[in-house]
């Protein structure tokens, strides 16, 4: 199953049942995130694990360890307006990329909760994998 059908199935599955997902993503915290493709102009959506740290919900760009980032990353680099699918509930946000002390402080909370997570950061051959915090509007 290519990429684009299997995330489309997730972002389905995710509409149809409040946020909730099975599969390889059971009891995760799931969202949908929305940006706009930098060189497109178009909306993209992207399903991805979150947590929370405080008030803010963060993010991973791990790619499953690729030794690229993943192109919603670079989408929100470009423009930092994001639209969020939590739950039910939509909402605008903005992207902060975390860096230095903070950043590795939540990867690494991340990593200890899913284990999965420090294998992608293995396997991603050096490339730092960025975390971006979402801030609600």
């Amino acid at each position: 199953m290519a990429v684009n059908d299997f995330n489309a199935s997730i972002i389905e599955e995710f509409r149809a049942n409040g946020g909730k997902v099975g599969g390889p993503f059971e009891g995760a915290s799931m969202l949908l995130l929305h940006t706009t493709g930098a060189r497109s102009g178009e909306e993209r959506v992207a399903p991805l694990v979150y947590r929370t740290d405080g008030g803010r919900i963060v993010v991973f760009a791990s790619k499953a360890g690729a030794p690229t980032h993943p192109d919603w990353y670079r989408n929100l680099v470009a423009d930092p307006s994001v639209i969020l699918e939590v739950g039910n509930e939509t909402f605008p946000a903005t992207a902060l990329v975390l860096d230095g002390d903070e950043r590795d402080r939540v990867f690494a909370e991340q990593a200890a909760e899913v284990p999965t997570f420090g294998d992608y950061a293995r396997k991603a051959g050096g490339r730092i994998i960025p975390v971006v915090a979402l801030i609600r509007n």
